[in-house]
């Protein structure tokens, strides 16, 4: 007898199979539609950073980077790999980046920089699993407390505020639009609804940009000046071709990873806060599903699955990729623990990947909308560092604690334009996220009284997810 989908409560679906084939591929739709809208909003944002990221790259290696993933993982973890936020400030600050060779430097060729700290961020990952996999996890994440990734996780969310409030004053009424439909979804919505408010923020606020266009209703297209525009410009769309290849198939040297110091030290730090994500997504799938993929394949082999990932993307023009929150919620809502079904997501990625004229019709979304998603997003990515702070049971009232964290925030939020240093005749820049990073992991392997043991709290591993509204 063919076992049914069944209402939370009831026994899970682990073979997806037994539902038939087309019920196989709408359970697939309803989880590329839940990693959709925080996917393709990455490289949104990082455009607005003026660093020209591709949306077609971008669901080209989310799809594909889920794939190699499954494969790593030996097709045991219902995980799906989208953007990463973790990264966005290291964007924003390669944007601003005008010292050295990055003086007078084309946004394109700093993406590619960028993108070159991406690809060392993922192999990090690589080197971590082989640790882990030599002296166990918990060796390792001792040196890696939540009084260290707390504030930084905290620090990424409000170095990218002033990019928020810059976005929203295009026309503050639309990012109302959106922040409203996004707080209702969340709070008062149920099912679906509830687990896309990202997604469905963007999309009503967009219908009410149309509505307002036709109208002839215009936004701030430049701050500086207060010159004003039309609310929407389709003409890029007008241009675009239905069906074509990524960037990096059709301009290859202008696509693939270039490698720098400062750029690698401004990227590669947030490797900390997002391989704390990783591990809170690992934690939080295995209870979702009811199984320990920690142990079973290994948090090494999950890790080498994202690292590889991560670097693959970004060698060829994409942002890093992370364990998807959102996708584990559809795990519970639907009940189906089945990781074909994820796959089949990763698949759908892939083929909307090939479509520029979806591209530039994403691309078409108003500044004002971005910002409007920026202020719920940023601020989120802040409260889940407080979050992850609070969950484990930090205690503020030891000077050790209060000093590393003291010292994290200040510096990630004092060196506003980094350090600038040379080293053997080059220049060398290291951004405030990055100084930050440095002197909390070497404040807390220094300083004694260091007592965080990983796993000892309950919610300690599930505490520090970037993917999760």
């Amino acid at each position: 007898m063919k076992e049914k989908t069944s209402p939370i409560g009831q026994a899970p679906i682990r073979d997806a199979r037994s539902l038939g084939v087309p019920k196989m591929l709408v359970l697939g739709l309803q989880h590329m539609f839940a990693m959709f809208g925080a996917t393709v909003l990455v490289p949104i944002l990082v455009n607005t950073y003026g660093l020209p990221l591709s949306i077609q790259t971008t669901l080209f290696f989310a799809g594909i980077g889920t794939l190699f993933f499954h494969v790593c993982t030996r097709m045991k973890v219902p995980a799906f790999l989208g953007s990463s936020f973790a990264f966005l400030g290291g964007f924003a600050a390669m944007g601003a980046m005008d010292q050295g060779i990055y003086a007078a430097m084309e946004p394109a060729e700093k993406l590619q920089y960028a993108c070159g700290g991406i690809v060392v961020a993922g192999l990090l990952y690589v080197v971590l699993a082989a640790i882990i996999k030599a002296v166990g996890v918990h060796k390792v994440m001792h040196f890696l407390p939540p009084v260290v990734t707390g504030p930084i996780i905290i620090l990424i969310g409000l170095n990218l505020a002033p990019s928020a409030v810059n976005n929203a004053s295009t026309c503050w009424w639309l990012a109302l639009v959106s922040m409203v439909i996004i707080v209702v979804c969340n709070i008062w919505g149920r099912g679906m609804i509830k687990i896309i408010p990202i997604l469905l923020g963007v999309v009503g606020s967009y219908i009410v940009a149309v509505i307002g266009s036709a109208c002839g209703a215009t936004v701030i297209t430049d701050l500086a000046t207060g010159a004003t525009g039309p609310m929407l410009d389709f003409s890029g769309m007008a241009a675009a071709d239905i069906v074509g290849l990524q960037p990096f198939f059709t301009d290859f040297s202008g696509s693939i990873a270039k490698f720098d110091v400062s750029a690698i030290l401004v990227m590669a730090p947030i490797a900390i806060a997002s391989m704390m994500e990783h591990i809170g997504d690992m934690s939080a799938i295995s209870a979702t599903v009811g199984e320990n993929f920690i142990e079973d394949p290994g948090l090494h082999r999950t890790l080498i699955g994202d690292g590889v990932a991560t670097a693959m993307a970004g060698l060829f023009g994409g942002p890093a990729n992370t364990t998807y929150g959102e996708n584990t919620g559809v795990l519970v809502l639907s009940r189906v623990h089945d990781p074909r079904v994820i796959r089949l997501a990763a698949v759908y990625a892939v083929v909307l990947s090939f479509s520029p004229k979806f591209a530039a019709f994403v691309n078409s979304i108003p500044a004002a909308i971005i910002g409007g998603v920026s202020f719920i997003l940023y601020g989120m990515i802040s409260a889940i560092g407080v979050r992850n702070v609070v969950e484990n049971q930090v205690d503020f009232t030891n000077s050790r604690n209060l000093i590393i964290a003291a010292v994290i925030l200040v510096c990630g939020l004092g060196f506003t334009n980094g350090l600038t240093f040379q080293v053997g005749g080059a220049s060398i820049t290291l951004t405030s996220l990055a100084i930050a990073a440095i002197a909390g992991i070497l404040l807390n392997a220094i300083l004694p009284g260091n007592d965080f043991h990983f796993g000892k709290s309950a919610n300690a591993d599930t505490a520090a997810s970037l993917g999760r509204y």
